[in-house]
């Protein structure tokens, strides 16, 4: 009976965390979802310390208050502009007890061979070691404390591949316990594994950061899933597994948003793609065809424009369907509000607005989404990549705010750069392109875009909540 109830009570806590997760499908939702799975895991936490009779539960409590309490504190302070920081340091976060408890339980399994507890273990203990490191790096990388462009050392693939081969080997020692060998075997392993995180993250430049984030929350996740296993908790092997299935669903999107094979993203492999789904869109032929099909949309170098926001502000007035591209520079001028408010404005006044969201904009998997979310704007609005795309060509303005590399030509044009292949938005295809960003140098990737230069944009400079500020203001006087 008790075993039955255990299952029960397993079963709620779980469709708990689930439903939480069916729930971020709108902002209010995605609040509540939040706090559903929260309490889930809190649940979760209870129920261990009863159903194991743990013998000072008062700790356990303590540290748990302490740990929320801390976590709370941080999460209500950090900025927009550090959430992709924080995630990736969460990610690390899970890693890390991942890592322990699978390490602790391995020093208790001294019975020779590989059974399906041990083996659960090991790959708890390198997966959660590996995901702490690469974490850790990830995090330093968006919060500007470790330098942003790929790191390639000398025979980087051959390091990478060799340290995954050690961590093999090495686990297949512990399958021969002996004493005070099981311990430094596992060491040995923990090092391996940590080094294998920051070798294959180092590599990881601008461009592929949403790739490595979501990366990390599947590994995260099925870390947490083995660490289950070892110690028999259905709770931690559900929501582990959940979690993983999710990261590698989004790892796909991401890889394919970017154009990239999983391998070239952190091995380095050259591996060869069959399908360009910038040539399919286009349909076009190879990369001449391409770059004739861009030049199209992108005639000579503009003439000086004495007052561009005047002439914003009169494009604005005359155009009838509008798209807005936002990006990383949004979310740093922390311009979603004012992006939101002018949208609201032009849709007042008969325009037809939407926003075109790239995969990849921004630091992190649907960054672009929440910072909108935040300003209350309909997720309706917010249209996926393949779907805005053929719309360009038939919209009179497209307003770019903080993007670059998503709506450089550059991706269509040239071979051998980090954004080469990648799909973009073509927002150089509308009638007329407003660019408000900071300055005119290159995006994350470091390749120049030559959408700045096109007679037809008009480029904005400076902090672009300033910018769109003044924008709306001037709109505003238009139309009275």
């Amino acid at each position: 009976m008790d075993n039955w109830l255990d299952l029960v009570i397993d079963l709620i806590i779980i469709l708990i965390f689930l439903g939480g997760f069916t729930r971020f499908r709108t902002p209010k939702g995605a609040r509540a979802g939040n706090f559903s799975a929260a309490f889930a895991l809190a649940l979760a936490v209870i129920v261990v310390i009863i159903r194991h009779r743990i013998m000072q539960p008062h700790i356990v409590m303590i540290a748990l208050l302490i740990g929320s309490a801390a976590g709370w504190y941080v999460a209500s302070r950090v900025k927009m502009i550090q959430i992709p920081a924080m995630v990736a340091f969460q990610h690390g976060a899970g890693g890390i007890a991942a890592f322990l408890v699978s390490f602790i339980e391995l020093t208790r399994n001294t019975l020779p061979g590989f059974g399906i507890e041990k083996i659960s273990g090991l790959l708890g203990l390198a997966i959660g070691a590996l995901t702490f490191s690469g974490s850790m790096i990830a995090s330093g990388k968006l919060g500007n404390v470790i330098r942003k462009p790929p790191v390639t050392l000398p025979g980087h693939s051959l390091i990478t591949t060799g340290l995954l081969i050690l961590i093999i080997i090495t686990g297949f020692f512990t399958g021969y316990p002996r004493e005070g060998w099981l311990t430094f075997v596992l060491i040995v392993m923990v090092v391996e594994s940590i080094l294998l995180g920051l070798v294959f993250s180092i590599r990881i430049g601008g461009a592929d950061m949403p790739v490595l984030i979501s990366f990390l929350n599947a590994t995260a996740g099925l870390a947490a899933a083995f660490c289950g296993v070892i110690i028999h908790n259905r709770l931690l092997i559900a929501c582990g597994a959940t979690v993983a299935a999710s990261g590698s669903i989004l790892t796909h999107v991401m890889c394919k948003a970017m154009n990239r094979n999983l391998l070239q993203v952190f091995i380095g492999f050259k591996v060869r793609d069959t399908k360009d789904p910038v040539s399919e869109f286009l349909n076009l032929e190879d990369v001449s065809d391409r770059q004739v099909d861009v030049q199209n949309h992108l005639s000579p170098e503009k003439p000086a424009i004495t007052d561009p926001l005047a002439e914003a502000t009169e494009v604005c007035r005359n155009a009838k369907k509008i798209i807005f591209v936002p990006g990383y520079g949004m979310a740093f001028a922390q311009a979603q509000f004012d992006v939101v408010k002018f949208a609201t404005m032009l849709e007042e006044s008969g325009k037809d607005v939407k926003f075109a969201i790239h995969p990849v904009a921004g630091r992190m998997p649907g960054h672009m989404d929440v910072l909108l979310a935040e300003a209350e704007l309909s997720y309706d609005k917010l249209i996926e990549m393949d779907d805005i795309n053929p719309e360009f060509e038939k919209t009179d303005v497209a307003i770019i705010v903080g993007a670059c590399d998503v709506v450089n030509p550059a991706a269509i044009t040239q071979k051998n750069t980090p954004i080469s292949g990648m799909p973009i938005l073509l927002a150089h295809m509308a009638k007329r392109v407003l660019v408000c960003n900071l300055d005119d140098k290159p995006g994350y990737s470091g390749i120049d875009n030559p959408l700045y230069k096109n007679e037809k944009v008009i480029m904005l400079l400076g902090d672009a909540k300033e910018t769109l500020g003044e924008l709306i203001t001037r709109y505003s006087g238009s139309e009275n």
